[in-house]
């Protein structure tokens, strides 16, 4: 629906006759928080009261209650708004679920979020308890849920809220392949977002809110198709694929904010590392007429509130036993970064398939599978803790062990594949152990792995589509996740191993201090 217009002669009379001012907003905004209550390295893993004190972390809680308040300050009408995946990423999510998120939400006075694929993690139970402990609503457009008692009462589309006697709607979008990524159970089913927003905003400007904003937990690229295929949307807050738009930093993706015909469309990196900051303008029939700002990132120039400080101190005590425990050592820094792991071999890939593999080898196992979308974090030269290694490996999978034939193994290698054609969903990205492959990055789907070789007992062979192979993976793969449907039908399926990041940590110990590594096991053209 298009914004509204005055048309009519006597409404023209009365716009001429009588001074509207503009009206200007400021959104703040994170994303992809991932339960970082606690500053955090440059790795994105946890990072030590002494190097916080020197000044060498970034985020947590307490600079995030800092950075409102000052940001606050600067303007008269401003809201603050997630863009999801408060849940998972650390122990305390695993100690507390959605409960110490939504304390420090409430705590800094957000109006909205939208659900993350990882608010659905442990089903649609823990997702309400989360929103019943909210001071604020919680939003998803793009999916009927109206089958699942846990959320048809509670959980909203859209919202109007109100800020300086202007009325703001919000809308809230999440991926839509929610039920590969997540657990959202059988009675949520996903819609297309560009429709499901469009239907919102006509709902909207309906009851006369000609100022929109789309929360977005789609990623960058899909904002933009939100962008482009719907008409009335003034404001995308993305997350997701943890982007970084900025006008500054070199790693950003594109600008802050990126425009899509009138639509501004921001992201603030993930984990707390930054809090977007966005100075719209608005006229009186609701069109952008000015949009600014930069992420604001939370370094050590962001004093930490102390009252903060003593609550995620209070909430970490329960946790300290575990993730302080030394459990290896490492020679160098592990690379586990989402734009490396994602896109090609990588060092966290090879620890943890090799980790998988070396466990379960004398089963009969050939080869190890770990989707990337499993790995987390990198991990600092030195010591490594319980709680590093948890923080890679958040998810509690267990090692699953199974056996297929090669065209299977082929099937999902092709699926692994699918970032070439949506570079952002792209956690699927296979990192392997006792195979090599080579991805030819512009065949067309289905045809895009060549060249794979197994190792059997010291000997490596072509893939024979017809030959039987064990594999290990982990309980969320094997089940499907990702898109690893096919591996449903493997055979002789055990899903209950040990702990992923229990095995993880034993290898790294017992081949301490261990050198992290790549070894062209897979080759991308």
């Amino acid at each position: 629906m298009l914004k509204k217009i005055l048309t009519t002669t006597a409404a023209m009379s009365l716009c001429a006759g009588a001074a509207y001012a503009d009206y200007s907003l400021t959104v703040l905004h994170t994303n992809d928080f991932h339960a970082r209550f606690e500053p955090i390295s440059k790795y994105d893993s946890g990072c030590s009261s002494e190097d916080n004190t020197e000044g060498k972390c970034f985020g947590g809680s307490a600079r995030l209650v800092t950075a409102i308040e000052d940001a606050r300050s600067r303007t008269n009408n401003s809201i603050l708004v997630d863009g999801g995946d408060q849940f998972q990423g650390t122990l305390f999510y695993t100690y507390y679920k959605g409960k110490l998120a939504a304390e420090m939400m409430n705590k800094m006075g957000y109006d909205a979020m939208t659900v993350g694929n990882h608010e659905f993690d442990d089903g649609p139970e823990v997702l309400r308890g989360f929103m019943d402990a909210l001071d604020f609503p919680v939003l998803m457009s793009n999916a009927d849920f109206s089958g699942e008692a846990f959320l048809a009462d509670k959980l909203l589309k859209s919202t109007i809220i109100e800020r300086g006697g202007e009325k703001l709607g919000l809308i809230g979008l999440t991926p839509q392949n929610t039920d590969e990524l997540a657990s959202p159970g059988p009675n949520v089913i996903f819609t297309d977002p560009s429709e499901a927003v469009q239907g919102e905003v006509d709902k909207l400007t309906a009851e006369g809110v000609n100022k929109i904003i789309v929360l977005s937990h789609s990623g960058y690229r899909v904002d933009q198709i939100v962008a482009a295929n719907t008409t009335g949307v003034d404001i995308i807050v993305g997350g997701h694929t943890n982007t970084l738009l900025s006008n500054s930093n070199e790693r950003a993706e594109g600008p802050y904010p990126t425009m899509v015909g009138s639509t501004a469309i921001v992201s603030a990196y993930a984990y707390g590392k930054f809090l977007g900051e966005l100075n719209v303008t608005f006229d009186d029939d609701g069109n952008v007429t000015e949009a600014s700002g930069e992420p604001l990132i939370m370094d050590a120039a962001v004093t930490e509130d102390e009252t903060t400080v003593a609550r995620i101190a209070e909430a970490a005590v329960p946790l300290d036993e575990i993730r302080n425990k030394v459990v290896a050592q490492t020679a160098e820094a592990i690379d586990g970064s989402r734009d490396v792991c994602r896109h090609m071999e990588c060092q966290m890939g090879n620890l943890v398939a090799d980790a998988m593999l070396d466990r379960v080898k004398d089963q009969g196992i050939h080869v190890a599978l770990a989707n990337s979308g499993g790995l987390r974090a990198s991990i600092d030269a030195g010591d490594v803790t319980q709680g590093e290694v948890l923080t890679v490996l958040p998810f509690q999978n267990t090692l699953s062990t199974f056996f297929v034939d090669g065209a299977m193994l082929k099937a999902a290698l092709e699926n692994g594949m699918g970032q070439f054609d949506n570079p952002e969903d792209d956690g699927r990205f296979p990192q392997v152990a006792g195979m090599t492959f080579t991805v030819e990055s512009g065949n067309a789907t289905g045809e895009r792995v060549v060249e794979v070789m197994i190792d059997m007992d010291g000997t490596w062979e072509p893939l024979d589509m017809s030959k039987t192979y064990g594999v290990v993976s982990n309980n969320y793969v094997r089940n499907g996740g990702d898109g690893y449907k096919m591996f449903r039908e493997a055979s002789n399926v055990y899903d209950f191993g040990p702990d992923l990041a229990d095995v993880t940590a034993e290898f790294i110990a017992a081949n301490a201090p261990y050198t992290p590594y790549t070894d062209g096991r897979i080759t991308v053209k």
